[in-house]
């Protein structure tokens, strides 16, 4: 593809932080199935910290793509919010960042940490979306088949049902930016038990060919919020958290009072779907 042929949404307006670089090293650059389209899934969010549920949205919507659609995942990151969104709880991105990297890299043979979104002033979703659209296409140049045809991946967005029940809200989003996450990429909802959906994807039906609803077999309803408590009351949150994330909050003392009442906190936990 010639410069000018870049499409807008692709060229380089992007900051950088000091010392970035993609990360890229668990990106599939085959397509295994030449009639499947390459995606990739990325999941935005506090993830303070990160906990096994923030994981398994991942390994239940690579078995509800692998099952329902005509996708192939090639790849999976986990995008942590900057500390410029100042949310109750949330701990410096460092740490954040720190924490995602030590859960990917040793839980996981697929997804990755990209930690652009951290170290820098607020971006919107869709601006993330964009971002990783530029680096996998344009400076990487996608995937190519077996047979070395080139082809684009697919950014899409991963989240739990808060998302999808925020998008709904008039005033929440604007609609530019609902146009460019749910028409231009698409999404995967983890649907969570008692959220009431359907009035939701009702008032996104504009964008529902692109929405698609992952259930949740076994209910997890571990959050963030439920974990810092823990640590703040001095409970065990092992088997809640990947044991390295565990070992590594207990070295740094991590949690031991993030500064958030009960009150400040409740309702506001939506970890998996940020709202922006």
């Amino acid at each position: 593809m010639m410069p000018s042929e870049v499409p807008p949404h692709r060229m380089s307006a992007f900051t950088y932080p000091p010392d970035y670089s993609f990360p890229h090293h668990r990106l599939h650059p085959i397509l295994r199935d030449p009639t499947k389209q390459p995606i990739v899934l990325v999941a935005c969010g506090s993830f303070s910290p990160i906990t096994y549920l923030h994981l398994r949205m991942f390994e239940m919507a690579k078995d509800y793509i692998r099952q329902h659609t005509d996708f192939e995942i090639v790849g999976g990151y986990l995008s942590p919010v900057s500390d410029q969104y100042k949310k109750p709880g949330l701990l410096n991105a460092n740490h954040r960042a720190t924490m995602c990297t030590l859960a990917a890299e040793q839980t996981s043979s697929w997804l990755m940490v990209d930690p652009w979104e951290a170290f820098q002033n607020y971006q919107r979703t869709a601006v993330v979306l964009d971002h990783f659209d530029f680096e996998i296409n344009t400076i990487l140049g996608g995937v190519q088949t077996q047979e070395g045809e080139k082809r684009d991946v697919r950014v899409m967005l991963l989240a739990g049902s808060d998302l999808i029940s925020t998008m709904s809200e008039p005033g929440v989003w604007s609609h530019q930016d609902l146009e460019h996450i749910l028409g231009r990429y698409g999404t995967f909802i983890i649907e969570r038990a008692g959220s009431a959906m359907d009035q939701a994807i009702e008032n996104l039906a504009r964008w529902r060919h692109n929405i698609y609803l992952v259930p949740q077999l076994i209910q997890n309803d571990v959050s963030s919020t439920k974990v810092r408590l823990f640590l703040r009351r001095g409970l065990s949150v092992r088997y809640l958290l990947p044991a390295a994330v565990v070992d590594y909050i207990e070295e740094n003392n991590l949690y031991l009072d993030d500064g958030a009442g009960s009150e400040k906190e409740k309702g506001k936990e939506k970890e998996a779907a940020m709202v922006r």
